[in-house]
């Protein structure tokens, strides 16, 4: 889909690349490329869950039970609630802002949001992916010809196999975690 910018707002059309993993930190990336020229690309640190979220929408792929973007994306369709866009609104102190951009029969709405959820809402629903100019601007790179390639040629992001043992060890962390191993008490204590 080539997203098409809004005229009210000075927005970058972009397409969602995918997720990689930072070689030196092993933090996942989710990179936001400019559609039209220069085709800049905005990198952006996201946590591993919305990484896999975002992997597995970009290929549509789903697990057992609904993630909590299907979840979101299901209750948005069935309440007759259209996400027109999500949009990478800004740059605070080092932390990437977005906005969700919806409709329903009662108005248009702007929610604001974590990029990486509101990119894991716009693979499931269709919706284009904008980036502000100003943000492109200052965070947006050119890469190098041997990284466009690398990008253009590497499309198929998580395999499937990386997908499933992913899921498989946070499902096990989740089997073994506590309360106390946040410091604090149990529920009810």
């Amino acid at each position: 889909m080539n997203p098409e910018p809004d005229a009210d707002r000075p927005n970058i059309p972009t397409e969602v690349l995918g997720v990689r993993v930072e070689e030196d930190s092993g933090t996942p990336v989710m990179l936001l490329r400019e559609v039209a020229d220069p085709h800049r690309v905005l990198p952006i640190f996201i946590g591993g869950p919305e990484a896999i979220a975002i992997a597995m929408g970009l290929q549509g792929l789903h697990g057992e039970r609904p993630l909590t973007h299907d979840l979101f994306a299901h209750v948005l369709t069935s309440t007759d609630v259209a996400l027109d866009d999500a949009t990478v609104t800004g740059l605070r102190e080092g932390t990437f802002l977005a906005e969700l951009h919806i409709r329903s029969p009662l108005g248009a709405r702007t929610i604001s949001c974590r990029p990486s959820d509101a990119v894991a809402l716009a693979v499931r629903l269709g919706a284009p992916v904008f980036v502000d100019r100003t943000v492109m601007d200052v965070a947006g790179t050119i890469p190098s010809d041997e990284i466009a390639e690398m990008l253009t040629d590497n499309a198929d992001h998580f395999d499937d196999s990386e997908i499933a043992a992913a899921v498989d060890e946070f499902r096990s962390f989740l089997d073994v975690i506590t309360p106390e191993d946040f410091g604090g008490d149990a529920p009810g204590a």
